[in-house]
């Protein structure tokens, strides 16, 4: 078996195709027992977020389950497995787990440090575990990584100031209008993303916030806890008509907001309309951003705003990657010890059954032993016994997960017959 992670993310391909490959939340339970059903893949994880799509599994065969996994990514997007060839990455095994685990800290985002990520990871274990897609091996692998997670974000200040993709979108708004203080601002979607944006965006003075979501109870709870608007989600012509900013971050597979929602507006405002997408798959249409009197700024110009300003946590990343080694060293000393303990319970088994057995027939020999001295006797062997297995034992779980443990591992089978 082999743990295997098969992906793309913002590094590897383009927006539209890495829009293109998306599962929404609303699809994941379909694509995970999808995903369940490939010949080659025992257990596995999707996890997809506004940066990647990625596919962690346990794989029977390593080339069978790229294949598996690529055909699954082809058939769920509806893109050509040569298309994706161009933009899948692969790891396995000790890289795949190093690869999640700098995915967990937050050193493999677009945005460094980003804290969004490790709930999400969080979600997609979650989602896996109700589906019974994972076992003890990727339950193991993915417990350690939110540890990694929680410990990056304790110990280092990687995922101070710009930790997220709203965040960015936030802080590149005031950018571009000097401040939000006095705007009236609209935010389009209510999911995890538009709620972190609204309660960000309820500390920065703006005039007024507008929430709009197509699940009117989830706008008005988030519209609820900050004071702010909600309109119905089939007004959204006339309230991008009247706002100043607005932020996208819906989970529609289709565009939200195209050209000829917006042209008519543009003769009926007295400035320019800011529009941030931060929705993968986008949520405006590319062609609104060049109508006159619209800024437009998707997923990559946020990602290409938050490059210039990563100086400030840059040096964070050494300690970062320290973290990550030492996380890497334990993990995989645990699962070397849990892979020899089956042999060492068998091993001390059948040494202790020997000794036992090797009681009874001497029984008649201590016949005139009081029962006391009968547990001193028993004791005794027992004692000796365990400390002739401690050495060897100790030997195999400190060598566990290397050729020398399996060499020894290997002898112990042959010379006590072990299974």
């Amino acid at each position: 078996m082999s743990f295997v992670v098969i992906g793309l993310n913002h590094s590897t391909a383009p927006l539209d195709v890495l829009e293109q490959v998306t599962v929404a939340p609303d699809d994941l339970d379909k694509a995970l027992h999808d995903l369940s059903l490939r010949p080659y893949v025992s257990e596995g994880v999707v996890l997809s977020t506004c940066n990647r799509t990625e596919v962690y599994i346990l794989a029977e065969r390593f080339h069978g389950a790229f294949q598996d996994v690529r055909d699954f990514l082809s058939q769920i997007s509806f893109v050509a497995p040569e298309t994706l060839n161009d933009h899948l990455y692969t790891f396995y095994d000790d890289q795949a787990i190093e690869h999640l685990f700098r995915v967990s800290a937050g050193v493999d985002s677009a945005v460094l440090g980003e804290h969004e990520i490790l709930g999400q990871i969080k979600r997609a274990w979650e989602s896996a575990q109700k589906q019974d897609c994972v076992g003890m091996s990727l339950n193991s692998i993915f417990r350690a990584a939110v540890a990694v997670g929680k410990r990056v974000r304790t110990e280092t200040s990687i995922s101070r100031s710009i930790a997220s993709v709203s965040q960015a979108a936030i802080v590149m708004a005031e950018e571009r209008r000097g401040s939000l203080a006095g705007q009236h601002v609209l935010l389009v979607g209510a999911g995890e993303m538009g709620s972190g944006m609204a309660k960000t965006l309820a500390t920065r003075g703006t005039a007024s916030i507008t929430v709009m979501s197509r699940t009117d109870a989830t706008a008005t709870d988030i519209a609820a806890q900050i004071g702010a608007q909600v309109r119905p989600f089939d007004e959204l012509d006339q309230a991008l008509g009247v706002c100043d900013v607005a932020f996208t971050s819906t989970a529609s597979p289709g565009m939200v907001v195209d050209v000829d929602m917006v042209s008519p507006l543009l003769d009926q405002r007295s400035h320019d309309l800011l529009i941030l997408d931060v929705a993968m798959p986008r949520d405006v249409a590319a062609g609104v951003g060049e109508l006159p009197g619209v800024e437009l700024y998707d997923l990559d110009a946020i990602g290409a705003f938050v490059a210039k300003g990563l100086e400030s946590r840059a040096g964070e990343v050494e300690h970062v990657n320290q973290i990550i080694a030492d996380e890497m060293v334990r993990h995989l000393s645990e699962v070397g010890k849990q892979s020899v303990s089956p042999l060492i319970t068998s091993f001390r088994s059948q040494v202790e059954s020997l000794r036992a057995d090797e009681m009874v027939r001497q029984a008649n020999k201590l016949g005139d032993l009081t029962p006391e001295q009968r547990a001193a006797v028993d004791d005794a062997t027992r004692a000796v016994l365990n400390k002739v297995l401690h050495e060897p034992t100790m030997r195999l779980k400190d060598s566990a997960n290397s050729l020398r443990g399996e060499r020894l591992a290997a002898a112990l089978r042959e010379l006590f017959d072990l299974q």
